[in-house]
């Protein structure tokens, strides 16, 4: 326990001390603004020292103040044989002045060293630094704190600034409170820079979660989209495809018999109109339900059809040509209405694929149930050789599997060894 406790402190300071990712690329108005920042503080700073010399805001040497008074004390007269001397101010290098501001052009492109050179360089030019030199400092102290990569490193050198410029001024003597030394001044400013920063991440880390939920969000409205444009389509495909195959077969057998049988040609192409108006009613159906608000709609958005309706499509089918046997038998209990499309669409789908696939097969249709489960099992004779299959994607079969899933149900379909072709799902009678 001991060492996973080290090893996650040892973790963290390692993941402190590794530089953050690369910020976004500076704006050329954000450069610019530095630009002018710096060009303004250096041409203070010039001017400060070439009018006000030694006008820091420090006073290296203080003068000697009475203990008793508090009034500083006049200096000591000359003695006989010394010569009054006036004290000229010390001179700034002007290097060191440009130095001390001219960096902060780039403290958001080098935040670190832009401060260790306008710090190296106030304290290189000691008493006699100015508050513009401070001021540039407490810039660069912001800017190293707020815009680097290496945010311990960066506190670390504030702490390590402050220090030095405390032991650089330790025997000066503020103009100003003692609040207003150089040292306290730079610590002030890396306390203001860490809020800063923290806000900043703070703000980009919500900002960052924003985008995350609007992601998922809009990944999962899409997810949803392709299920229900899915779902759209197996059920256009359950209650067209029947339909539609049973017409085809009814419309050639009255072209065949047309001039022969004219009997047989009109029962033909009333079987037609007969499938076309059951086409169109559960059609109108399925749109009527996509159309309807969400508060109008039926839990589970299931068409009409239930087995209810078996012995109407049984009936379709034999009038195609395909005889039928049926064996129903279902619980005293009525099934939820999700369960009962399912297995109505089973039992379409397998006698529309015997129409389709296997013309003058026999086919049966067997309904049985237990105390969980509903079992179905079609089953065809095979077609003749002289009837040629019509191809299929087979779309019918996945889309019944997707729909028996959502019941926790299975289906299995494959040729027998006589031939033949069988349907089976099993699918329990809670639809919970």
């Amino acid at each position: 326990m001991v060492t996973e406790d080290r090893c996650g402190r040892t973790r963290q300071l390692v993941d402190a001390l590794r530089p953050e990712a690369k910020g976004a690329p500076l704006s050329r108005r954000a450069v610019w603004a530095d630009v002018v920042l710096a060009v303004v503080l250096t041409v203070v700073a010039l001017f400060v020292a070439v009018r006000c010399p030694g006008g820091g805001p420090v006073d290296v040497n203080p003068p000697v103040v009475d203990v008793g008074t508090g009034i500083p004390a006049p200096p000591p007269p000359p003695g006989p044989d010394q010569v009054p001397v006036e004290e000229e101010p010390a001179s700034v290098p002007w290097a060191l002045v440009v130095l001390s501001t001219l960096p902060l052009a780039a403290r958001r492109r080098y935040p670190l060293t832009s401060f260790v050179v306008v710090l190296g360089a106030a304290l290189a030019i000691g008493g006699s630094v100015s508050w513009i030199t401070v001021l540039a400092c407490v810039v660069g102290a912001y800017g190293a704190v707020v815009y680097s990569r290496y945010r311990t490193a960066a506190i670390a050198v504030l702490v390590l600034a402050a220090t030095l410029s405390g032991f650089a001024f330790r025997h000066a003597e503020p103009l100003l409170p003692a609040w207003s030394s150089p040292g306290f001044v730079l610590l002030v400013a890396g306390m203001l820079a860490s809020l800063v920063r923290f806000l900043h991440l703070r703000l980009a880390s919500s900002r960052d979660r924003v985008a995350e939920l609007q992601a998922a969000q809009e990944e999962a409205t899409r997810r949803a989209v392709e299920e229900e444009r899915a779902r759209i389509a197996a059920e256009l495909h359950d209650v067209v495809t029947h339909n539609v195959s049973v017409m085809v077969i009814q419309a050639g057998a009255a072209r065949k018999v047309m001039d022969m049988a004219p009997e047989q040609s009109k029962e033909a192409l009333l079987a037609v109109e007969a499938g076309g108006r059951a086409a169109m009613a559960e059609l109108r159906h399925v749109m009527g339900l996509l159309a309807a608000p969400d508060h109008e709609r039926p839990d589970g958005l299931e068409p009409q059809p239930g087995l209810a309706q078996l012995d109407a499509l049984v009936a379709r089918v034999r009038a195609a040509g395909t005889p039928v046997s049926v064996g129903v038998s279902l619980p005293r209990d009525p099934l939820p209405p999700g369960v009962d499309l399912a297995a109505y669409r089973v039992v379409q789908e397998a006698l529309t694929n015997t129409i389709k696939h296997a013309r003058g097969a026999q086919a049966s249709v067997v309904i049985g149930h237990t105390d969980a489960r509903l079992e179905i099992e079609i089953t065809d004779t095979g077609g003749a050789g002289d009837a040629p299959p019509v191809p299929g994607n087979g779309r019918g079969y996945l889309g019944l599997r997707e729909r028996l899933a959502v019941y926790r149900g299975e289906l299995t379909a494959g040729p027998t060894r006589s031939g033949g072709y069988r349907v089976t799902a099993l699918i329990p009678r809670s639809a919970e």
